[in-house]
Order: C-alpha cells, then sequence, then structure tokens
C-alpha cells in the first residue's frame, strides 16, 4: 500500500516529467511556474489513494492523475485574474508575475495538457473516466460562475453558498475519488461512495479555506489574508454573520463589505470584528466536522478492507487540523 507522501512524490515526478510542445517557451513558462509552486497534491494523492483502496495497481493512474492537478491549477490561474489576486501559495500569481493575457493563454493550453493525461487511461475505461472528469470540469464552472453572481447579490442563502462551493470546490474531489476507484476496479456502488465521500471532503475543505482566508496566517495559507473580504466574496462567514446579525448589524456589514473607499487593512480589521462578536468562526467549523464525519461515513460503507482505508483516514484527518 502506499502512503500520502510517497503519492505526493509520484505526482511531484510526474507533473516534472510532462511533455509539452516547446515551440514557445513563452507559453509554458507560467506553466512550469505554476506547477512548481508546490501545494498539498490533494486531487491527485486522492485519486491515487481511491485506487489503491480497491489495488496494488496504481501505474496506469499515475499520469491520468497528474491531470486533476493541471487541470486544478489552470483553474487556480483563471481564477486568481478573476479575483485580482496577487499571492498564490506565497508566490506571485500568473498575471500578477507576467501579465493578464498571458496568464489567460497559458491558462488555456493546460486545459488541453489535462486532456492528453486522459487520453492515456487504458481503453477500456476511458469512455467511463472522460465522462465523470468532463460533468466535473463543467460544474466547477457552474460554481465558478454562482461565485461571480454573488458578488453582485444581496444576499446570498446558506443553502445557495453551499450548492457553489459544491460545484466549485467539492465535484472535482469527488470526482478525483470516483475516477481512482475506477482505475482500481471498484464496481459502481463503491465508486458512488467514493464519489460522495470525496464530495463531503471537498466541503469541508472549501469551508476550512474560508475560514483561514479570514483567520490563517498568511505566511503558513501562502494567501494574503482576508482576500474574500476585499473582494467582496460571500464566503459562509459572511452568509452566516447574515444570518445571526441584527437589522443594525447587517446592515453594517453590507456597508463596510462594499466600500471601495476603505482602506484594505481598516476593512479586514472591521468585518473579522463583526465575525467575531457574531461568532460565526465557531459555526463554520462545526459544520466542516460534520461534512468530515459524512465523508468517513462513506468510506466505512466501501467495500474494502479497513487497513486499506487507513491512509484515506489519515488524509481526511490532516485537513481537519490544516493550517494552510
Amino acid at each position: 500500500m502506499y502512503s500520502q507522501s510517497g503519492l505526493k512524490d509520484i505526482i511531484n515526478t510526474a507533473l516534472v516529467n510532462l511533455s509539452y510542445n516547446e515551440e514557445s517557451e513563452r507559453l509554458l513558462a507560467p506553466v512550469k511556474y505554476v506547477l512548481s509552486m508546490g501545494g498539498k497534491r490533494l486531487r491527485p494523492v486522492l485519486a491515487l489513494l481511491s485506487c489503491n483502496l480497491f489495488s496494488d495497481k496504481i501505474d496506469e493512474a499515475v499520469i491520468p492523475a497528474t491531470g486533476l492537478e493541471v487541470f486544478h491549477n489552470f483553474t487556480l490561474i483563471h481564477d486568481d485574474i478573476m479575483d485580482k489576486a496577487q499571492i498564490r501559495r506565497g508566490f506571485a500569481t500568473v498575471h500578477n508575475r507576467w501579465n493578464l493575457n498571458q496568464a489567460i493563454l497559458s491558462g488555456d493550453v493546460m486545459a488541453f495538457i489535462t486532456n492528453e493525461c486522459f487520453l492515456q487511461s487504458p481503453p477500456g475505461i476511458l469512455p467511463r473516466v472522460l465522462r465523470i472528469f468532463n460533468k466535473a470540469a463543467i460544474e466547477v464552472c457552474v460554481g465558478q460562475q454562482l461565485d461571480m453572481d454573488f458578488e453582485r447579490a444581496a444576499i446570498v442563502s446558506r443553502e445557495e453558498y453551499l450548492r457553489m462551493i459544491e460545484l466549485k470546490t467539492a465535484v472535482l474531489l469527488a470526482a478525483s475519488a470516483k475516477i481512482g476507484s475506477v482505475f482500481g476496479g471498484a464496481d459502481e456502488k463503491d465508486a458512488d461512495l467514493l464519489y460522495e465521500f470525496g464530495k463531503n471532503l471537498g466541503m469541508a475543505f472549501q469551508i476550512q479555506d474560508d475560514i483561514l482566508d479570514t483567520y490563517g496566517d498568511t505566511r503558513v495559507f501562502g494567501k494574503a489574508s482576508g482576500g474574500d473580504i476585499m473582494a467582496g466574496k460571500k464566503t459562509l462567514l459572511y452568509v452566516k454573520a447574515s444570518e445571526l446579525a441584527s437589522t443594525e448589524q447587517r446592515k453594517k456589514l453590507h456597508d463596510i463589505y462594499t466600500s471601495g473607499t476603505m482602506e484594505p487593512e481598516a476593512k479586514i480589521k472591521a468585518v473579522t470584528a463583526l465575525f467575531d462578536q457574531l461568532g460565526v468562526r465557531p459555526a463554520a467549523e462545526s459544520l466542516a466536522g460534520e461534512y468530515l464525519r459524512n465523508a468517513l461515513g462513506c468510506l466505512e460503507k466501501a467495500g474494502a478492507p479497513q487497513e486499506r482505508k487507513e491512509e484515506l483516514i489519515a488524509l481526511t484527518g490532516a485537513l481537519t487540523r490544516r493550517e494552510s
């Protein structure tokens, strides 16, 4: 059986060894840059652990799993453009280091590199794997659209927020787990259980990401603190604050959140103070914990030996304690 750290090393090696059309170094330099930033490699590691849950043989899954990481980083490049983010994983974002047009184009080519990775799947499962991935990729785009729509919305309900993060974040983790299980030879029932495991894990992951964006240490988290507040994003913290706030507090929160004149530091401090006053952080942490318990419940039902589940359980536990 494989460990998380061992699989991360395998993925990092595969990323370094990806084949590129070297005709335009300027096109590929941002691609290599963003893939070299590091990161948890959560999606490909999740895929390979899910494969290893049902099979000792993971070789055929490595390059397609690497494609999941390429696709994820492609979405990050475009997400950073839309959010006007300056820092990613402690490094300058691609559009900040190069320029907007270069970031768009280099991001685009990563979508096709992803396809090349998936085309290395065995012919017998390729159509199934592509259907799972394409469905998730489209849903990620729908989720991003909802996220942008919410920036202009006066009110976002808890249900609307949860659906948005399910699409934007959780479905790709769900697809990663399911694709890995397909490579491992899982039957449809177990593949669906792995999908639900990944989806619940993804929901918890994104809620924790919302919390860390406001409360995390920039040196550890790798992104500027308060970025969601400055971008006007309706995160769970904002949604929960709106639910709990009095009419006066809700108006104050809205006015601060939408202010275009406040200094960034003052704006982040004022919103965070309201969050603290309303106790939204513990409420968000509680919901993240609920999703993590749901994830473990799905994993428990999967028809694989308990010892093969230990690394996935450890991965889930690591996410509950993460600070970055």
